[in-house]
């Protein structure tokens, strides 16, 4: 059978990266608990191998059990009856096999239940089930909104709430209302506080909700009264054994069947603060936001591979003309775009979990401790770095996940329109990746001040001076010219003053920040590691070359009086 980890070696490259040394140390806070918990680490190198088994597990269940039901769960789908959600058959396998395999509350310490894991090798388990059935991924992958809950909550909350879920019960987050998506500031699910019964009583309608039904919420609503704005709302936890919700409907999507994705009334529900008042959005959602974002950015991958592994085998199989379709060039160039992508888009994923990861474990010793001031200064360079990677990890990714299934199915030809054929569904569940947790316009608002405030030219700058092998060294001389052009760009919009011209060639330059940065973490790799990445090297700088001289080409060229033409 087909093991999900062990058959991709860039995974386990990925997982090898020298910032992990780092990372263990401060997640493991030294490896102190290697005397009380019998599964804890002893040293680095036990670290590791304890996330290479735990990751060859989730292959191994992703490709005997999750995948094999994929197709099933697809055409199944959750039922909804009497206010609830019931999963798909397979939907219920795939989880009985996560939870006996205690792969729940990955990232918790190990007091409450969790393994204690980093963001890292927890995303790549989210990559690994996402490959095999996205919509699964969606249910599976929320258990990491407990690390709101962990970072925002109270000792008593903790102790309540996070062992339920590293035991295995399910998580949503209940943000989106019908008249408020992406402007989460409309939010008016109202929250008011019962004085008999010391508790908050939640009322109102939440929708397009992900896991709908699930055990515990962390719930958006708007807790001060005559407020219309970000700063009247807080975040609430929601218990599903208190009652008070019932699943109105399961929405009838494109994409991710296996994924109940709900309509939720709210009647008098008990809940319960988490963190304090009017900061739900201000502060709590972002955090919670960004952790969804890192995970979409991880089912986009995995997303990718899928519809590369599918593109590649058809293209072998597949003969015409007297010979394997593989053979032919308009063949063998979407096959080695898509691979170029999908490394790209790995290798931006993951040097942004790195981030995440220190930046996040320095704020939790930093809860127990004063931090040094050497540890300070870490912690704001890595939390600067992972909040202007994260929009484009999850933006570019999307993007690319949705572009890898197209070309899938155009590698089928007629096939890959027939439902019998597994790129369909990969075409359908990756169109929601670009739209939800923020669609890929959202990342561009999210990553611009990075471009105007020089965060991205300063991070290429120091990319240049990493060494590179000498075989990959003409590759570096051409992507420093792309960081030219991007600057040049840059320069020239900020020079231009005009909010509007900004705003209308966001995109273009959020594109040529991605695209120069992973070229130059796809040329880190070849270096490291050539057998693995030079030919994706090669053919990304191509590509992203391209790229960039379409924007460099428009962005010179466009002026604010033009904008006018572009307005219908």
């Amino acid at each position: 059978m087909a093991n999900f980890y062990t058959d991709i070696p860039e995974l386990k490259y990925h997982l090898n990266n020298p910032m992990m040394e780092r990372i263990c140390q401060l997640k493991e806070r030294d490896y102190r608990d290697k005397d009380e918990f019998d599964y804890a680490p002893q040293d680095y190198a036990d670290a590791m191998d304890s996330y290479d088994k735990i990751l060859e597990i989730t292959g191994e269940i992703t490709g005997e059990t999750i995948a094999p039901n994929a197709e099933g769960v697809d055409e199944e789908g959750p039922h909804c009856g009497n206010g609830r959600v019931e999963y798909a058959s397979g939907t219920k396998q795939n989880l009985d096999a996560m939870v006996k395999a205690g792969l729940n509350g990955m990232t918790m310490p190990r007091r409450f239940g969790g393994l204690n894991f980093p963001i890292t090798p927890y995303t790549m388990c989210a990559e690994i089930v996402a490959a095999a059935d996205a919509g699964f991924g969606n249910i599976w992958s929320l258990q990491d909104c407990i690390e709101t809950l962990y970072e925002f909550g109270n000792e008593d909350q903790h102790s309540r709430f996070i062992p339920r879920i590293c035991a295995g019960e399910t998580m949503s987050m209940d943000l989106t209302e019908p008249d408020a998506g992406s402007d989460l500031q409309s939010v008016m699910l109202k929250a008011t506080f019962d004085e008999a019964n010391n508790c908050w009583r939640l009322n109102g309608v939440k929708r397009f909700i992900t896991n709908g039904d699930a055990n515990l919420h962390l719930v958006l609503a708007r807790s001060e009264e005559g407020t219309k704005d970000g700063r009247g709302l807080s975040m609430f936890i929601y218990d599903k054994n208190e009652g008070g919700v019932d699943v109105r409907r399961i929405e009838n999507k494109l994409g991710i069947h296996g994924s109940p994705t709900c309509e939720l009334v709210y009647k008098n529900a008990k809940a319960e603060l988490c963190g304090d008042r009017k900061l739900g959005l201000i502060k709590y959602v972002m955090a919670l936001m960004n952790g969804a974002r890192l995970g979409i950015a991880a089912q986009s991958v995995g997303l990718s591979q899928a519809a590369y592994n599918e593109g590649l085998a058809y293209a072998k199989e597949r003969k015409q003309f007297g010979k394997a379709i593989i053979d032919f060039p308009a063949v063998y160039d979407m096959l080695s775009i898509m691979k170029a992508k999908l490394d790209a888009g790995r290798a931006l994923l993951y040097q942004t979990s790195r981030y995440v990861d220190i930046y996040k474990a320095l704020d939790d010793i930093a809860r127990e401790r004063k931090l040094t001031p050497e540890e300070r200064q870490e912690q704001k360079v890595y939390s600067k770095l992972a909040d202007s990677f994260t929009p484009l990890s999850k933006g570019m990714n999307s993007e690319y996940a949705n572009q890898n299934a197209y070309d899938c199915i155009q590698i089928h030809g007629g096939s890959g329109f027939m439902m019998e054929y597994a790129c369909q569904r990969i075409y359908r569940d990756a169109r929601i990746t670009s739209i939800y947790e923020g669609t890929t316009q959202l990342q561009t608002v999210a990553a611009i001040r990075y471009v105007t405030n020089g965060s991205y030219i300063a991070t290429l700058r120091n990319y240049e001076a990493i060494p590179c092998s000498e075989e990959i060294q003409p590759l570096m001389d051409r992507v420093k010219e792309m960081a030219n052009k991007f600057d040049a760009c840059t320069n020239a919009v900020k020079e231009a003053q005009n909010q509007e011209l900004l705003d209308f060639v966001a995109c273009r330059l959020y594109e040529m920040a991605a695209v120069c940065i992973m070229s130059h973490l796809l040329i880190q790799d070849a270096t490291k590691a050539p057998e693995l990445f030079a030919k994706s090297a090669h053919i990304y700088v191509n590509y992203a070359e391209a790229e960039i001289e379409k924007h460099f080409n428009f962005i010179r060229k466009i002026k604010a009086d033009d904008l006018a033409d572009y307005r219908l």
